[in-house]
């Protein structure tokens, strides 16, 4: 099985429109940008090392390695891309590794995930550094920069699938019920609390979803998306509650999406995703982090004026 978190080529192994923050000056940079494949492969190389110092007595020891590593080019060339600086995520990351604690609810299971989500996720935010921050629920609810899922599934133009988060007592009661009596029926996920989505990841996901189908066999139930925008509000709430929701996010952003990964193993179909997905990295894409259950993805820039005109084609927009 390919692993997303350490290298962009193939492996093998285990599974595995108001309000808003003022955008940051754009720094200078290449015509390409930085080179990810070697990012990848040199943040995939650091977890290695994170991972064998993974004892609490070696605390000092991995803020020493986080200092010597995150020099190097390959990965300065992205965090210094980034709005906060190559230095500043340094800090961030140290930040976030002293307050680690692990809880059954972080896709983060050990330090060494939470090093990789966070540094994988940094594509993220360096591909859309001048994007605007959705800071509040309320902005997301009323953004015309998104669309209402709903809608769209009630006329039968998403190839997904998804779930809401219950907003009452009885809707969560009726959720526990069903759970129950079809344990497996659907994905374990909390469901969307925003049922709102760009309209260029609405046209990833259906092609990524006919791609899905196609390659598997009859029987075999749609792409799951398990959570799509969020706000910075919400983030700081998942943060909270113990979630491995990094800051800032390509969520908040409106460009990532979390995709169900460990239910499809039960129709022998998560590796199927994994190379498609996996396929659309190296492809330039997308960026793809590993989280267990989940695997987060990022749309490209590059890729969003292919994917509205698809859009408009598609839902006759």
């Amino acid at each position: 099985m390919r692993v997303p978190s350490r290298s962009p080529g193939h492996q093998s192994g285990p599974p595995s429109p108001a309000g808003r923050h003022p955008r940051v000056a754009a720094r200078p940079r290449s015509a390409d940008g930085p080179d990810l494949d070697a990012y990848r492969e040199a943040v995939g190389e650091l977890l290695v090392e994170v991972g064998a110092l993974a004892a609490a007595s070696s605390t000092k020891a991995r803020q020493v390695l986080i200092d010597q590593r995150l020099r190097e080019p390959a990965i300065t060339a992205v965090l210094d891309d980034t709005p906060q600086g190559a230095i500043g995520a340094r800090e961030t990351l140290l930040l976030e590794m002293a307050r680690y604690q692990p809880n059954a609810r972080s896709s983060a299971s050990d330090l060494a995930a939470l090093v990789r989500i966070y540094l994988l996720s940094r594509i993220d935010v360096m591909w859309w550094r001048d994007a605007s921050t959705f800071v509040t629920d309320a902005e997301v609810h009323h953004s015309t920069q998104l669309v209402d899922l709903e809608w769209l599934r009630r006329r039968g133009l998403l190839k997904f699938r998804y779930t809401e988060q219950p907003r009452t007592v009885l809707g969560r009661g009726v959720r526990a019920v069903r759970r129950r009596v079809l344990p497996d029926a659907t994905p374990r996920t909390a469901g969307l609390l925003f049922r709102r989505a760009r309209r260029e990841v609405v046209a990833l996901l259906n092609d990524i979803a006919r791609e899905f189908s196609a390659a598997t066999v009859v029987g075999t139930p749609p792409l799951w998306v398990t959570s799509l925008v969020r706000s910075a509000e919400h983030q700081y709430r998942l943060r909270r509650l113990g979630y491995a929701a990094m800051l800032p996010s390509g969520h908040c952003l409106g460009w990532a999406v979390d995709v169900e990964m460990a239910w499809h193993q039960r129709f022998g179909a998560r590796d199927t995703l994994a190379g498609i997905l996996l396929d659309r990295q190296r492809a330039g894409e997308l960026n793809v982090i590993d989280e267990g259950q989940a695997w987060h993805i990022c749309l490209a820039p590059s890729a969003t004026r292919r994917l509205r005109r698809a859009y408009e084609a598609e839902m006759g927009a």
